[in-house]
């Protein structure tokens, strides 16, 4: 086709790479450092402070979340010129997806012709939709159509596509044999690409919260407001995908440079440069940090030691800078929120709030269903084989992609309008917002599913006849929706208070026009060591502001019937919040997360 680069980088080219990842890593890894301390802060605040009421209903499932593996043909776009080749792909567990040229080279432990991990991909199913993005990345003038031909093979048509692609890898392009297995490859891919996404959201050690807190203030020193959707991936994919981003113009504009041809094959083979740009920003960043993690693991014990010594004084302290602070910002802050926030905060809500619901009552019915189905089978044939393979199924529904579809689309439910509804405060990061609503479903499914069986296994005994067995089985079952309803309810509440805080605290910081200094900590000479990190102006600053809007949201949810007494007790998320006493109380948001910034 003429359109591929003969070195995808040279050694100069690598070693400029390798000189920003570090150059990068550099500024990034001292907010990393500030934001473990107070992580271990607000670790230690919460473990000492006021104790929550009892929270979750159901049982926590002990099974992580994961891919379920998926694999089968595919033909591949392949090769130059590419051309349309069969493979045999597997969709592994941790969301790698491998390809093999045959499925007895698979089978026997052969290596991959290729792999790639699904972070940041995404999947299309329409071919028009994929050869308009193509002719966005690269578009053709006449003079370049004359001097080459069309990328022949994209311009026919495909049946039961599955276009994966990324703003800065190689495109992967596949079609399935049937419609069946284009949907099958279409819901287990999707599901990957989220699982993958959401790692770090999802985690709950403080060293994760750390760095997706670090990031923010990373990008905030950068000038980037908000972002979200920028934190999805493991660590070393954010950095990259962040340094990426920075370099994305220049480097397509290098690339289209030192290409030939046009059009289609151009955009192809610029996308398959910064893979290889991509690859070599990874690797490097993946090594820096994993350079990192010794200073971290002693960072973070050195830390666990001293914070309870020193937890009373800094709490103090921080208490009393947040009085001073709160009323040099209050009169400023109460008129930005009455010009700018207060008439969109209600409709805000409600958008957020419509398709948490019908998600959690997509969960319900998928519940009853599988429930239902399970004690169908115990009247007909308590001890069969057909009842064990009953019950697997029911302990798999929260990773069955097929299953989870229902209540996965209905997260997707207002999208546009709550787009629309954020866009006036910058917030970019509906990607995230959605992922968080689909894991909240599989979480609550899981944990819901876990609690029937443990339920069931305790009442379920061997002199039980089928139908006092389908008793007790009805009596679990009741007790099981009873407590998924009350989970349900505060998931609800807080994942709408969590986002309200999302879309809107970023913006109101900008508005103030607070400094993102990276200047040193102002911190008094008898401040000890910890609290430098945590006591910086710009980080108590930030702090005072979240809680000031909290309470706003807050008096936006109590409007809503049933949602105040939801919005006290928080699961695992919930963070220190700083009294003028300098004693700890719970917060009320799972993401309202203290920052020593």
């Amino acid at each position: 086709m003429g359109a591929r680069p003969s070195i995808p980088l040279d050694k100069r080219q690598q070693q400029q790479l390798r000189g920003q990842v570090d150059s990068m890593l550099r500024a990034f890894l001292p907010c990393y450092r500030r934001q473990l301390a107070a992580a271990v802060l607000r670790q230690i605040s919460r473990e000492l402070g006021p104790q929550e009421p009892a929270g979750c209903q159901l049982s926590p499932t002990r099974k992580l979340p994961r891919v379920r593996e998926h694999q089968g043909p595919l033909t591949l776009l392949r090769g130059h010129p590419p051309q349309w080749q069969p493979t045999f792909c597997v969709l592994r567990g941790d969301g790698r997806l491998e390809w093999f040229s045959q499925k007895e080279e698979y089978e026997s432990g052969g290596r991959p012709l290729g792999c790639a991990a699904l972070t940041g991909y995404k999947l299309l199913t329409s071919q028009r939709e994929y050869l308009c993005l193509l002719d966005d990345l690269c578009p053709s003038s006449p003079g370049d159509l004359a001097q080459e031909e069309p990328l022949r093979v994209l311009e026919e048509p495909v049946s039961f596509a599955l276009f994966l692609v990324h703003p800065f890898r190689a495109h992967l392009c596949f079609r399935a044999g049937t419609r069946g297995a284009q949907r099958a490859w279409r819901l287990n891919l999707q599901g990957a690409i989220r699982l993958r996404a959401t790692v770090l959201q999802r985690s709950r050690a403080p060293a994760a919260r750390a760095f997706l807190d670090a990031v923010q203030l990373y990008r905030r020193r950068r000038g980037f407001a908000g972002g979200e959707d920028a934190t999805l991936g493991s660590d070393a994919e954010v950095l990259s995908a962040e340094l990426m981003r920075e370099l994305l113009p220049g480097l397509r504009s290098q690339a289209l440079r030192g290409l030939r041809g046009a059009g289609r094959a151009r955009a192809r083979a610029c996308a398959e440069f910064l893979d290889a740009v991509h690859a070599a920003v990874l690797a490097r960043a993946s090594a820096g940090l994993r350079a990192f993690q010794p200073e971290k693991d002693a960072l973070l014990a050195a830390l666990e030691r001293t914070a309870r010594a020193e937890l009373e004084h800094i709490l103090r302290e921080r208490a009393l800078r947040a009085r001073r602070l709160e009323a040099e910002i209050q009169d400023a802050l109460e008129a930005c929120l009455c010009r700018m926030v207060d008439p969109q905060l209600s409709q805000l809500t409600l958008a957020l709030l419509s398709p948490v619901e019908a998600t959690l009552g997509a969960v319900r019915t998928l519940l009853i269903r599988g429930m239902d189905r399970l004690s169908h089978h115990l009247r007909k044939n308590p001890s069969g084989p057909r009842l064990r393979r009953e019950v697997y199924d029911f302990g798999e529904m929260p990773w069955d992609p097929e299953l989870m579809q229902t209540c996965y689309r209905e997260a997707e439910r207002n999208r546009s309008r709550l787009a629309q509804l954020a866009e006036p405060f910058g917030f970019l990061g509906m990607q995230s917002l959605v992922f968080g609503a689909q894991d909240l479903a599989q979480q609550l499914m899981a944990d819901a599913v876990t609690t029937f069986l443990q339920l069931a296994d305790q009442c379920l005994t061997s002199g039980l006849d089928c139908g006092q067995a389908a008793e007790q089985l009805e009596k679990v079952r009741g007790l099981v929706l009873k407590k998924l309803a009350s989970d349900g309810e505060s998931a609800r509440w807080r994942f709408t208070q969590d986002w309200l805080l999302g879309i809107l605290w970023p913006f109101v910081w900008t508005q103030l026009g607070v400094s993102s200094s990276s200047e040193q900590p102002e911190v008094d000479g008898d401040i000890p060591a910890m609290g430098c990190q945590v006591l910086t102006t710009e980080g108590v600053c930030r702090d005072v502001i979240r809680g000031l809007l909290l309470q706003r949201i807050d008096g936006e949810l109590r409007k809503i019937p049933g949602a105040w007494d939801r919005t006290c007790t928080l699961a695992d998320g919930s963070s220190a919040q700083w009294t003028p006493e300098g004693v700890v109380s719970t917060a009320t948001s799972s993401r309202e997360v203290t920052q020593g910034e």
